[in-house]
């Protein structure tokens, strides 16, 4: 079955802009195909903000969300595979998804199998690693 991820995000989006707020997305920067600028990301993770008036050519498809943004006035042009994208939300009032990163640890791939993805049954559960957001004011 193909992931949800990409539906979710473009519907969200679209609730979020339907609001009033402002989108963002959280990112995995070190996910295999993501292009963001270089040095804005932290501890692996960048937030973009994907405004209408922020960004412009926005696609958000079930493959990737891409767009032209700029960053310290020079513009770049930004891809990100839907695995990539860990939550979208309203900088206003938090209000979105953080989505599991199970997914983003295949790069991408489907889950043939998911009994071979979760440890045996002696070993102790590994913690989550979901990302974790925080207001920046």
């Amino acid at each position: 079955m193909k992931s949800s991820r990409p539906y979710l995000v473009r519907a969200l989006y679209e609730w979020i802009v339907d609001n009033d707020c402002t989108p963002h997305l959280l990112v995995n920067a070190e996910f295999a195909g993501v292009q963001v600028p270089t040095g804005f990301a932290s501890d692996g993770q960048i937030v973009l903000n994907v405004s209408p008036t922020a960004v412009r050519n926005l696609h958000m498809d079930n493959e990737a969300v891409s767009f032209e943004g700029r960053f310290s006035g020079v513009p770049q042009s930004l891809y990100i595979p839907a695995a990539a994208v860990l939550a979208i939300y309203a900088r206003e009032n938090g209000q979105g998804m953080v989505f599991d990163a199970e997914s983003s640890m295949l790069e991408g791939g489907e889950i043939d199998d998911p009994d071979e993805q979760s440890p045996p049954d002696d070993e102790p559960p590994r913690p989550s690693g979901r990302p974790s957001l925080k207001v920046v004011k």
